[in-house]
């Protein structure tokens, strides 16, 4: 399930939120960029490199990956 934080720019995900891109479908209009997958499974968190928004991975990986 995708969580907004206290501050606006980090979101929280999990497994069921995989694969990740920016912007999320649930972004509004007036924030959609052009469309980037990020590897939050590397290191648990990503920043997108448009917007800056902060993504944080919690929870069990899928299986299959490290």
């Amino acid at each position: 399930m995708t969580q907004a934080t206290d501050t606006a720019l980090e979101i929280k995900l999990t497994a069921h939120d995989l694969p990740l891109h920016c912007p999320r479908p649930d972004s509004p209009l007036w924030a959609r960029h052009p469309r980037v997958f990020l590897d939050v499974l590397k290191t648990g968190e990503a920043t997108c490199p448009y917007c800056s928004t902060k993504y944080r991975f919690s929870g069990e990986a899928p299986k299959g990956h490290h």
